[in-house]
């Protein structure tokens, strides 16, 4: 949203509601002006001119630090392909309705080329450019910024990464290697049921496929990973892990000074996270499924034994608000649970003007009720506008 937005000059106070601040809760009211929360204030009272929310609950803006959503909306079938701009529009609109006020929008950067089963041609720089276009022509509800999911074992990965310079504010920079056989895809039954299902291949292509990838891997893995790490650097990006399922894993990450693992595949893992100082992420249609739909480590096991710090909504937007709710039963601290989608990946991503409800932070809001246990939501405001 532009700073100059008219609606961001406007005062709108939140009364009698169920405040989620950092650390608990209050009935209060929360005022926002000028694209900031400038009041926070305990009781019933509803002044003049405020919105009585009626005991709902009012919390601090979701944020995404890594999303399919885009990818999907500009690819919504294996076969289509759909104009970016408008799937840019319609993804930003979704979003905003979940109540994600701040994303990072994860867009691939290496391309597989040739044969050998599925490729995955390359697009980043163009979706950069529109997405950025569009975000600098105000057409955007919410705050968006760039995440490049670098794929280690590709072919393109280098000079796809020489394309991005410290202009773009690329944000999060992720080492993704999605060989078959290990990390994510270790079972390689697992793989073969997600690809033949996906992309519709024959066993001897599925074969094919796993024999091509993990030739490409051994070429390329150590030289390409270093490479990404050393952009990262270059473009001031925060630099994360994906998939680490060994605590070899977690060792390499820590060794490139990652602080964000995002979906680590097992508890050993996790702990080894933990123990490097490295923050969890876990995807939250992981926690609304029940399990990963990988067969990996489940994420309510996680946050069971105190080793979550993040949730991702990863392909289902509407799935992290009632990922929050979710650990907010399972840890009997709805504030907590909050934390895992708003401040905590705020901070993660450096971002320290957002993610909480406290005076003189970004007026990022949204106002919900819970029915049945599931969230509604009743208002979300970016930056003291109102988005949906």
């Amino acid at each position: 949203m532009p700073k100059d937005h008219p609606l961001m000059s406007e005062t709108l106070t939140l009364a009698n509601a169920r405040l989620i601040l950092p650390k608990g809760e209050m009935t209060g009211r929360v005022t926002l002006q000028g694209g900031e929360i400038v009041e926070l204030a305990a009781g019933h009272a509803v002044p003049a001119g405020a919105i009585d929310c009626g005991g709902d609950i009012v919390a601090p803006g979701l944020v995404e630090l890594h999303t399919d959503n885009l990818e999907r909306h500009i690819r919504p079938r294996p076969s289509a392909h759909w104009p970016h701009k408008p799937a840019i529009v319609a993804h930003d609109a979704e979003l905003a309705a979940c109540g994600i006020t701040t994303v990072y929008d994860a867009i691939r950067v290496g391309s597989i080329e040739g044969k050998g089963g599925v490729g995955w041609s390359r697009y980043a720089r163009d979706l950069a450019d529109e997405l950025l276009a569009m975000r600098a022509a105000g057409a955007l509800k919410i705050s968006h910024h760039i995440h490049l999911r670098a794929e280690i074992c590709s072919h393109t990965l280098l000079e796809e990464l020489e394309s991005f310079g410290p202009e773009d504010r690329v944000g999060i920079m992720s080492l993704m290697d999605h060989t078959p056989g290990q990390r994510q895809f270790a079972d390689l039954g697992q793989y073969a049921t997600y690809m033949k299902g996906k992309h519709g291949l024959s066993e001897e292509v599925f074969q094919e496929h796993v024999r091509t990838r993990q030739a490409l891997g051994q070429a390329v893995r150590d030289a390409h990973e270093a490479a990404a790490v050393a952009a990262a650097q270059r473009l001031g990006a925060v630099l994360a892990s994906h998939d680490d399922t060994l605590v070899e894993h977690v060792v390499r990450s820590a060794g490139h000074g990652i602080a964000l693992a995002e979906f680590p595949t097992t508890e050993a893992a996790a702990r080894a996270c933990r123990s490097h100082g490295i923050a969890v992420m876990m995807g939250a249609p992981n926690l609304v499924r029940g399990g990963s739909h990988s067969g990996n480590v489940s994420a309510e096991a996680l946050a069971r034994a105190g080793l979550l710090d993040i949730v991702s909504s990863d392909y289902v937007p509407a799935a992290l608000l009632y990922a929050a709710v979710l650990l907010g039963g399972i840890w009997g601290d709805l504030s907590r649970g909050m934390a895992t989608v708003s401040r905590a990946p705020a901070h993660a991503a450096g971002l320290m003007d957002r993610g909480m409800l406290a005076e003189g932070m970004r007026a990022d809001v949204i106002r919900f009720r819970l029915i049945d246990g599931v969230p509604v939501m009743r208002g979300v405001w970016s930056a003291g506008a109102r988005v949906a």
